[in-house]
């Protein structure tokens, strides 16, 4: 390995930890984050991916899913249901269709909304069929999520 490469997280001669970079979530109803932050994993519609300081640009449409943001040691878990992810030279902007932190979650409202999903999959037919079930299956998956990892 090049010397003058550090392994990400590495603490360096100044003490400081990884990179930060600013992030921004936004969503019709708020602004719900606004910061810098060590790391943001997005759920993309083309598989989940991690940005870093320093990422390549690129803009990305994200799926129903569990967002991760890491600073200073701590993680939060934001549900977004859909929307755009950017990353350019000044950061990450998430433009979410809804986001809502795990500790806002009504649990019991949410499992009603799958409950509901189930319901009307009976009145689709053909690819709009498809969508709800791929929309179903996205929804439980962060139901799954949520059930099942520790929420640091």
């Amino acid at each position: 390995m090049d010397p003058r490469v550090k392994p990400a997280g590495d603490r360096g001669e100044n003490g400081n930890n990884m990179a930060t970079f600013h992030f921004d979530l936004v969503s019709p109803e708020k602004l719900a984050f606004s910061g810098e932050v060590d790391q943001v994993d997005v759920p993309g519609v083309e598989g989940d991916f991690g940005v870093l300081a320093g990422h390549a640009p690129v803009v990305a449409a994200i799926r129903p899913g569990i967002l991760t943001v890491m600073s200073d040691g701590t993680h939060q878990k934001i549900i977004v249901l859909g929307g755009l992810a950017e990353v350019s030279d000044k950061g990450l902007t998430v433009l979410a269709d809804v986001a809502t932190s795990i500790q806002e979650l009504d649990r019991a409202k949410f499992a009603d909304k799958i409950s509901a999903m189930e319901a009307k999959l009976a009145e689709k037919e053909g690819s709009e069929l498809d969508r709800a079930i791929e929309r179903l299956d996205q929804f439980k998956s962060i139901q799954h999520q949520l059930n099942t990892t520790a929420m640091h």
